[in-house]
């Protein structure tokens, strides 16, 4: 077992992110779709400057999950409810990402621990999150995680538009 270290995230790590949200999506979603969408979705949502965007924005906040030295993943949470949780007070988890060497090691449950532990802080009531349809290893990772489906969304990869889940999880 690793030890893995959370910590948030500050301006000056943006290249950084950028770098991993490029890497970790590619390496996930590459294989099921077009060079094309992959590239104008990496370019335009996992920018430099993007990411500086997201980073300054006071609704979101970053969490990196660090093994030593090595950057393992990161999670993006956002201050943000779901239509299908009504006015109950939520947070997103936005993105969830970690390298592909590092996926089984423990990682995703530091991260997820750590998610959870800052929207109860926060006294918010559930945690949310959007998975592709197509992506089990994800959506076994969440409904472990104590998530389950809730609604449908669609998303948009380039110019594909996909189907995704809408899973939660209550926090009380």
């Amino acid at each position: 077992m690793y030890s893995i270290q959370i910590v948030p995230a500050t301006i000056d790590d943006a290249a950084l992110i950028a770098e991993i949200s490029r890497e970790t999506f590619y390496d996930t979603y590459a294989a099921d779709n077009t060079k094309e969408d992959m590239d104008l979705y990496l370019t335009t949502k996992f920018s430099d400057e993007q990411i500086l965007a997201e980073l300054k924005d006071p609704l979101h906040l970053f969490l990196l999950a660090y093994v030593g030295d090595t950057l393992a993943g990161y999670v993006k949470l956002k201050d943000a409810t779901h239509v299908s949780l009504g006015t109950d007070p939520a947070m997103e988890v936005a993105r969830f990402y970690a390298r592909k060497n590092f996926h089984g090691k423990g990682v995703g449950k530091a991260m997820m621990e750590a998610c959870i532990t800052h929207a109860k802080v926060l006294e918010r009531q559930w945690l949310w999150l959007v998975v592709w349809k197509q992506n089990p290893r994800g959506i076994q990772f969440y409904q472990l995680a104590g998530f389950s489906i809730c609604a449908e969304a669609i998303f948009v990869l380039g110019e594909d538009v996909q189907h995704d889940w809408v899973m939660k999880k209550t926090l009380q």
